[in-house]
């Protein structure tokens, strides 16, 4: 992602990203190669494939919902413009653009990224079938490095993991794009404000959790302290107050109702099923599995270690800003169409301090994760939701185990508590070596 420093665009992170990309051009110039790109709206997917490009020939696609003949035209235009491709005639088809673009690559090697690929769909439904055909008859002969990029889980994974779909298996590499790691966001921070505070690290991941595009808003409005990143958030025209809205109706359509006051609930806290089912009113737990298994915006939280098939569950959403959202944006509507989301501003000023208490105990479970020391992280709490212990972090492989208190504020941690609390694991990590850790906002 570029991002605005001392007056120059800076790239950051996404190594690992970048070298299987060039790692599969690399392979397309013998025959070639279909990657699918999957990852949220906003996450930086266009600035990583554009800079996976530079210097090499390649044509980018960007599928709007328009009518296919007026996309075919659009990228008929393109193509004869960047790369010089002259396709005789009105092009009314996609599959008819698709397979002179795949001749194309019979004597040149290049990139072909189609952005947002699913849109498709809704567009003319036979284009995968379509697609199918030419891929299998021409990429044995062709040298063509095919980037299908999208942002909607749910229709990606149905076009390329439903067996029954002509998609399926024809991909030859398989990626998904993740927020910022929390070291990125901490050198981000750092060369926009050399001496920010704790607060000002945990307010940008709580704003953010590492999504690219809520980053650079915030950096280039100079929003580089706590203050200022809340001031923005709430200001009259923030994008943060419509984008929820955007991103969630993208994938659910007009059946968005039930699934949003779900998510609603579980932002205020309300995180089991049977909590949700008293409020909703009926049995909920359809919507739970769509959240978790079709548009992975949920996730479950057993304690570590559970058996298969445990029912002591919590729900929780990983994304921070749509938890944030779900807490201090959407149930606040009339505010914002009043123009009053200075008081909206406040409210979540007022709350900050427990709210970050949870998004702080995320934060060290991502990090912790992204140090590569451990398989498996989690929580604690056994049936009657006590003793629960904020962080366990384990590594199967050596038998180690890190158990952590996580509090803001240091001085509210006891050691000896949380010893009384190992002391009533189960026997499942009687085999590991555990050692004890605070940790606090000073810890960032």
């Amino acid at each position: 992602m570029r991002i605005k420093e001392d007056g120059k665009m800076k790239f950051y992170d996404r190594i690992q990203e970048l070298e299987t990309l060039t790692k599969n051009w690399q392979q397309s110039a013998e025959h070639s190669m279909m990657t699918t790109l999957i990852g949220r709206r906003r996450v930086g997917k266009t600035s990583l494939l554009l800079k996976s490009v530079e210097n090499k020939p390649f044509l980018y696609l960007y599928v709007s919902k328009d009518n296919e003949q007026i996309l075919c035209r659009k990228f008929q235009e393109q193509a004869s413009s960047t790369l010089g491709i002259q396709i005789y005639g009105q092009t009314t088809s996609f599959g008819q653009l698709f397979e002179e673009l795949m001749m194309y690559g019979k004597e040149h090697h290049y990139t072909l990224i189609i952005d947002e690929f699913q849109n498709f769909l809704s567009i003319n439904k036979a284009i995968p079938s379509v697609l199918q055909d030419i891929w299998d008859r021409l990429k044995d002969t062709t040298h063509v490095n095919l980037i299908l990029c999208g942002s909607i889980y749910s229709m990606m994974k149905k076009i390329f993991e439903n067996s029954d779909e002509p998609l399926y298996g024809r991909r030859d590499s398989n990626m998904r794009l993740l927020p910022f790691t929390t070291n990125t966001l901490k050198e981000i921070l750092r060369d926009h404000n050399p001496n920010y505070q704790p607060d000002d690290l945990l307010c940008l991941y709580m704003l953010t959790g590492g999504v690219a595009k809520y980053v650079t808003l915030l950096m280039d409005a100079k929003a580089n302290t706590k203050q200022k990143m809340l001031k923005y958030a709430f200001a009259t025209d923030s994008p943060f107050l419509t984008e929820g809205t955007e991103l969630m109706l993208s994938e659910f359509g007009k059946d968005y109702g039930t699934y949003f006051s779900i998510l609603q609930l579980i932002a205020s806290g309300m995180t089991t099923q049977s909590e949700i089912d008293s409020v909703i009113g009926k049995n909920t737990g359809a919507y739970l599995g769509n959240l978790y298994e079709d548009y992975s915006f949920i996730s479950k939280n057993v304690p570590l270690l559970s058996k298969p098939g445990t029912r002591n569950i919590k729900w929780q959403i990983d994304d921070c800003f749509l938890r944030f959202w779900f807490r201090f944006v959407y149930p606040y509507q009339g505010l914002i169409e009043s123009n009053q989301s200075q008081l909206l501003h406040q409210y979540a000023a007022d709350n900050y301090q427990q709210f970050t208490g949870k998004t702080l105990e995320n934060y060290f479970h991502a990090h912790a994760m992204q140090t590569g020391r451990f398989t498996k992280i989690g929580n604690w709490w056994n049936r009657s939701g006590e003793n629960e212990i904020d962080m366990v972090a384990l590594n199967e492989f050596d038998k180690s185990c890190v158990i952590a208190e996580i509090k803001r504020n240091p001085k509210r941690i006891s050691l000896t508590d949380l010893q009384n609390k190992v002391n009533a694991l189960p026997a499942e990590f009687h085999s590991y070596q555990i050692v004890l850790k605070a940790l606090s906002l000073e810890d960032l």
